[in-house]
């Protein structure tokens, strides 16, 4: 579905920065899919990783040691997602299934990116191969209390999916894919992204962080495709 009155021609760019391991981040997918499913062709969104649990140990084991560790964090996971219905969270999540890193799930999306895109940058259009294994993996994690951090877990998505397995091991081993997320995190310190999800609108102007309401995101995607120059879309 597309919006014909909108005179702006061009598609609205759109970085979505998140980490596969945010549990924001995985019920917050339900609305930019509804944003892809309005606005269709005029927006494009480019897919971004950024390293917030890129080492678990130190976040959550050392920084949740005085609330409980890993099992406080994973029932403050479970709180978090028990507001949502259209999700669900695994119980052995974090309690018992507590991923080392997200990074190796980041570099594997990576590595599918390149292997299935024509363009290397993070971009990827609507009902893309990346979109459906970033989807994977988080459901892989949150859904069924599996550890993504494991490159057996990460090749099983890749086989569900039909992807070449050896093709994209060869490619982390290339180091492509560590360039591909180096560059994540040079837009994320450019942007000053401040977490996951975050949304970046009209070249890093606007930033929609959290758990942002879908009519919010509407309404700033909306404004700017409808006069991408007058900035009034920071009014919203």
């Amino acid at each position: 579905m597309t919006d014909a009155s909108s005179p702006h021609h061009s598609p609205l760019r759109v970085d979505y920065f998140t980490d596969v391991l945010c549990v924001w981040a995985y019920g917050v997918q339900a609305r930019l899919d509804e944003l892809k499913r309005v606005f269709g062709d005029q927006i494009d969104i480019h897919y971004r990783f950024i390293p917030l649990f890129a080492a678990t140990g130190q976040r959550i084991g050392e920084g949740w040691e005085d609330r409980g560790g890993f099992a406080a964090f994973g029932s403050h996971v479970q709180e978090v997602a028990s507001q949502w219905d259209h999700v669900g969270v695994h119980e052995a999540v974090w309690a018992q299934c507590a991923p080392s890193s997200s990074v190796p799930a980041h570099l594997f999306l990576k590595a599918v990116s390149l292997l299935t895109e024509p363009d290397p940058s993070p971009h990827s259009g609507n009902g893309s191969v990346l979109e459906e294994a970033a989807w994977r993996v988080r459901c892989a994690f949150f859904r069924e209390g599996l550890d993504v951090s494991s490159a057996q877990v990460l090749d099983g998505i890749a086989e569900d999916i039909g992807l070449d397995v050896a093709a994209i091991r060869a490619l982390i081993d290339s180091g492509k894919p560590h360039a591909a997320l180096h560059l994540d995190d040079e837009a994320k310190q450019r942007y000053l992204v401040p977490g996951s999800p975050t949304l970046i609108l009209d070249e890093g102007r606007q930033r929609l962080y959290g758990n942002v309401s879908y009519r919010i995101m509407e309404a700033n995607i909306r404004e700017l495709l409808r006069d991408p120059v007058s900035g009034e879309a920071s009014w919203c």
